[in-house]
């Protein structure tokens, strides 16, 4: 089973596309992602993606595909909220057959990395990496956006604003401390975002589970299901999965928890399901 970081040397003819423009920059290198054919453009010194960006992905999934949640839901339009370098719409796009998916992103860098790795992947056409910041995009170019999505995901800072110690690489910092938006502000573009009975999803730290909750609810975004993450089996969980409904019904469902090593760095038998599909 393939992690999500492995490496593969790339030729020097793989920096370049069919058009003879170059996708990969000096310092930059391609990593597989464990999705069939799938790479990703990833600079190692700013940011690279983790597992957390790996279960939401799968989380998502499952749900458009009716597989281990009570509502199936036909998802044509996506939107990743804080994409990085488009982690989340690459895997959603062998996943699933959604046939939009959009990535929004504040760093300049890193939307352009995203965007590079879909053409690398032949996935321009069908995922759109967007730069924008989520705290005001809607009063930016992409404010038509509003209520046209049937689906809304994030994985966003965990860090609070002033919290934590600063990160001196500035790229780290924005990706994982609140710096321009909120966790409040996340939810409430989703909630703009999405049509009415469009879902939500979110990756979080259980600590601030109830300022999310809260923060759903105020929004209009039902939680529906919610789903701890552990490290190994005898730890507490340090990761959480959340799904809402926008104008839902009150009712939550908690998962059984999600276990993501089964012993050392072998990863659980579950996790190597969200691999293996």
């Amino acid at each position: 089973m393939t992690k999500e970081n492995e490496i593969f040397i790339e030729k020097t003819e793989d920096r370049v596309n069919e058009k003879g423009i170059q996708l990969v920059n000096l310092g930059e290198r391609i990593d597989r992602i464990g999705f069939g054919n799938l790479s990703i453009i990833q600079l190692p010194k700013d940011f690279c993606y983790g597992i957390d960006a790996v279960i939401l992905g799968d989380f998502a999934a499952k749900l458009v595909l009716g597989k281990g949640l009570k509502q199936k839901s036909q998802v044509k339009r996506l939107m990743d909220l804080g994409t990085g370098t488009g982690i989340i719409p690459l895997i959603l796009s062998h996943k699933t057959e959604i046939p939009e998916i959009y990535g929004l992103e504040v760093q300049e860098d890193s939307v352009d990395r995203g965007q590079r790795t879909m053409e690398l992947n032949c996935l321009d056409d069908r995922v759109k990496i967007l730069r924008g910041d989520v705290s005001n995009f809607l009063n930016t170019d992409i404010k038509g956006m509003k209520g046209t999505f049937d689906m809304v995901v994030s994985n966003p800072p965990y860090v609070a604003f002033a919290s934590g110690i600063k990160n001196a690489n500035a790229p780290k910092h924005i990706a994982r401390q609140e710096t321009t938006a909120s966790l409040d502000d996340f939810v409430k573009a989703g909630a703009e975002l999405l049509r009415d009975k469009g879902h939500f999803l979110m990756v979080h730290r259980p600590s601030r589970l109830a300022e999310l909750v809260f923060s759903m609810k105020t929004q209009g975004i039902e939680p529906k299901t919610l789903r701890f993450v552990s490290p190994m089996e005898d730890k507490p969980p340090n990761i959480l999965l959340i799904h809402g409904i926008k104008n839902g019904g009150s009712e939550l469902e908690v998962m059984s928890p999600l276990i993501v090593y089964q012993s050392g760095s072998v990863y659980s038998e579950e996790i190597q399901n969200i691999y293996e599909r």
